[in-house]
């Protein structure tokens, strides 16, 4: 938390952003340590240069540059379990603070710039709401024909286990996340996966979580992986 795809699905299923945001930290904390130590063991394996240790005055002043920045989170998770603004204003306030810490705090972006970067993120709203609402038609048209229904009903009938079922759908979400944008595959998929899994006994809080971690190993997971993109422009690596 605070993730975007976590409020697709809270959307999409009716669930709370706030349950779903409390179930997603201990999973991100163990995938951040687990790539800790992969990198960490390849590092090691493959010896490859590292920078001196950093001193306590080092980092402490690094933490003071990215004190700002980590604030960020303690407003928006603070902002929503202390009630004082929902998830939607969350990202409204998110937004505010982070345009005026960009241009007042670290100055990475200027007035002038203001235009252009308002463009590029209108640009970008428009690609996603097309592909969230053909997503959401997609959907209608699912529960009009009352499709999720009769899935539901064959699933039952071949006398899956939960977790075989959660086996299944991992395989399926790896795959699709790997192709798609994650936001479109949890509007198509989970109108479709939601009602085998509560007829199956499964907790929609434990199925969000498990969507939303496949979600992000598919965004790191050529060929398309956009997360790999972000990652080169970044740090100035060859997507290969």
């Amino acid at each position: 938390p605070p993730s975007i795809v976590m409020v697709v699905y809270a959307a999409a299923t009716e669930q709370s952003v706030g349950k779903l945001f409390m179930a997603g930290v201990i999973p991100g904390v163990m995938l951040g340590l687990v790539l800790m130590i992969a990198i960490y063991i390849v590092a090691r394996i493959k010896k490859l240069p590292a920078l001196p240790r950093a001193s306590f005055r080092e980092w402490l002043r690094a933490a003071r540059e990215a004190f700002w920045g980590l604030l960020l989170m303690v407003i928006i998770l603070g902002g929503i379990y202390t009630g004082m603004f929902t998830p939607t204003e969350a990202a409204a306030v998110a937004a505010v603070y982070a345009g005026f810490v960009a241009l007042f705090v670290y100055k990475d972006l200027t007035i002038r710039e203001c235009p252009k970067v308002l463009l590029e993120s209108g640009k970008l709203t428009i690609m996603l709401m097309f592909i969230i609402a053909n997503a959401m038609l997609f959907a209608h048209v699912l529960t009009t024909e009352q499709i999720p229904q009769q899935i539901t009903a064959w699933v039952v009938e071949l006398g899956l286990q939960p977790w075989q079922f959660l086996l299944v759908v991992n395989i399926v979400l790896l795959i699709a996340g790997a192709f798609m944008e994650p936001s479109a595959i949890i509007l198509i998929l989970a109108p479709i996966l939601f009602p085998i899994a509560m007829q199956l006994g499964i907790d929609p809080i434990h199925l969000g979580i498990i969507m939303v971690v496949n979600m992000e190993i598919g965004l790191i997971t050529p060929p398309v992986g956009l997360n790999l993109f972000v990652t080169s422009a970044v740090t100035g690596m060859p997507l290969t």
